[in-house]
């Protein structure tokens, strides 16, 4: 249910009230029964806690120190360094001829 601003016309009085949608707006203010009007809202900043969002958001350092701890360690099925040489390319590489006509 959003919360509504309303301003007394008569002692200008600001305040807010909670009520659903569906309810009508308010007639009279709260301190001086005067003639109120809806203000137009600022709106709510919206913000995501919890467990299913993004990766970094909110995350506390005892979270990430125990998901680190739950990762297997990386397995290398490679040889040591330097003993591999460079596989050769099978690959020709494109000729002058091969980029087609241009048109002039």
């Amino acid at each position: 249910m959003p919360t509504y601003e309303y301003e007394c016309s008569k002692c200008g009085h600001q305040f807010e009230q909670f009520q659903s949608m569906r309810d009508a707006p308010l007639k009279t203010c709260p301190k001086c029964k005067g003639k109120v009007k809806r203000l137009v809202g600022r709106g709510a900043g919206l913000i995501f806690k919890g467990s299913g969002f993004y990766q970094t958001d909110y995350r506390s350092s005892s979270y990430t120190s125990g998901a680190s701890a739950d990762k297997p360690a990386p397995t290398s099925d490679k040889p040591a360094s330097g003993t591999n040489k460079p596989a050769a390319s099978t690959d020709k590489p494109a000729s002058s001829t091969d980029k087609g006509s241009a048109k002039k």
